[in-house]
């Protein structure tokens, strides 16, 4: 199986997974354990749902979303822009079925910051909070609750799968931080496009039938009683540990979770829709997980950090990356989905004006594309623009703050509310708790 890499050598193997992998040994409950618990109250919310397609690494604007043709070639690239749907919006070369459905996106142009590097652009995108020290491009940082952890607190679970997702692996700045381990994402590392697809531990291992898995967890609950912190210390250890086996339970016991995975239970016509890829697959099931009531979906999507020969890269990486993403779209319209879905997608910010070189782009905060589609989103839009060599946002500037905040409203939470950390400290959900408006229907 292949390994993303970006330019400080990470691997998604490299990076915490907290899957219900080894949760009859325990794994699942040590790795919560050591990330700390802070039991804060959940809120219900609209039925809203949100799929955030990760392009880690940093995707070219001038390769996806902002052609600028007029450029001298050592800014425009190999890449000529294709017409869409919609009068005067153009994309790139290989965006060939978004541009099909162009009236359904909005495309934000001028979000900027200045995070050159991945550990802090990835936390500052990811997370709607700049970092708060300098960090290193390889770094893995977490100062403030993601996105996808802040959702699963405020809308909770239903019928047994868990609120917040990450496929197939945790971007580095996904985590919780001091909400508490419990609203980590559920990470599902396997392959949906393999035909033996089966997430781990979402049913009892096989040979052990559920009467003997019955059996074991009583016996837990009973050992558990030989001794324990008194149940009604409000920082008891092992009633958070309680929890986190529920959790799993849960997950194991409820046959409608369990059928949520069952990707391979698609019609063949559905699955060659979305391409025969991981990517693809892996957005199928981000489907089938809104479907079954998941408030929130990381599509982590990696390789698009391209110092080097980017356009030998992006022949291969985009065409699937464009049809999977197309037809999430369209699948979720047909199926009555995409109004109360929010589908973005977007990396830690663009690439370099001029080309290296090596042939490739390099990093750069001043400008980035980020596309909207659903949740009551008006398409057919160009929000803000670049100059006319893609070198910096020049008009609508919008900041990382105003993409929070517009995720949170269209999943109906206020960005304007005010978390406590375990310590008692105050912490402002987002900074700027305004929207994009031109978004927001």
């Amino acid at each position: 199986m292949s390994r993303s890499r970006n330019c400080e050598g990470t691997t998604r193997r490299d990076c915490l997974k907290l899957g219900l992998t080894s949760l009859i040994g325990g794994g699942l409950v040590d790795a919560l354990r050591l990330r700390g618990e802070a039991a804060l109250p959940a809120s219900a919310s609209r039925p809203t749902s949100c799929i955030l397609v990760w392009m880690d690494g940093g995707p070219s604007h001038y390769e996806t979303f902002d052609p600028k043709p007029e450029a001298p070639a050592e800014i425009r690239g190999d890449y000529d822009p294709i017409a869409t749907t919609v009068p005067g919006m153009h994309f790139s070369k290989h965006m060939t079925e978004m541009a099909k459905i162009a009236e359904r996106l909005a495309v934000v142009r001028s979000i900027q910051h200045n995070q050159g590097n991945h550990g802090a652009g990835n936390h500052y995108m990811m997370t709607g909070a700049p970092t708060r020290i300098p960090v290193g491009c390889g770094a893995f940082v977490s100062f403030h609750p993601s996105l996808g952890s802040v959702t699963a607190h405020e809308r909770g679970t239903q019928g047994g799968l868990p609120p917040y997702f990450s496929i197939p692996r945790m971007s580095r700045s996904g985590g919780p931080n001091f909400l508490g381990a419990r609203y980590a994402p559920f990470v599902v590392p396997d392959d949906p496009n393999r035909d033996n697809f089966r997430v781990r531990d979402v049913s009892p291992p096989r040979g052990l039938d559920l009467g003997r898995f019955d059996d074991r967890k009583d016996l837990r609950a009973q050992l558990d009683r030989l001794e324990r912190i008194s149940h009604e210390a409000a920082g008891d250890p092992v009633r958070s540990l309680d929890e986190y086996y529920e959790q799993g339970y849960d997950l194991m016991s409820s046959r409608d979770a369990q059928r949520a995975f069952e990707v391979q239970a698609e019609p063949d016509a559905i699955r060659d829709l979305y391409g025969r890829t991981r990517f693809g697959q892996s957005c199928l099931l981000a489907r089938r997980l809104v479907e079954a009531g998941v408030p929130f979906i990381t599509l982590y999507e990696g390789g698009w950090d391209h110092h080097v020969e980017i356009f030998d890269a992006l022949d291969k990486k985009l065409p699937p990356f464009d049809r999977a993403l197309a037809a999430l779209i369209l699948d979720l319209e047909q199926r009555g989905l995409l109004e109360s879905t929010l589908v973005i997608a977007l990396g830690e910010f663009g690439r370099t004006p001029k080309i290296n070189g090596r042939g490739g782009r390099d990093h750069w905060s001043n400008a980035m594309s980020v596309v909207f589609a659903g949740c009551g989103t008006p398409g057919g839009q160009v929000v803000g623009a670049t100059d006319a060599r893609g070198y910096a946002a020049v008009d609508r500037i919008l900041s990382p703050e105003n993409f929070a905040s517009t995720v949170y409203r269209k999943l109906g939470i206020d960005p304007n509310t005010i978390y406590y950390t375990p310590q008692g400290r105050p912490s402002h959900l987002v900074s700027d708790p305004n929207p994009i408006a031109e978004l927001m229907s």
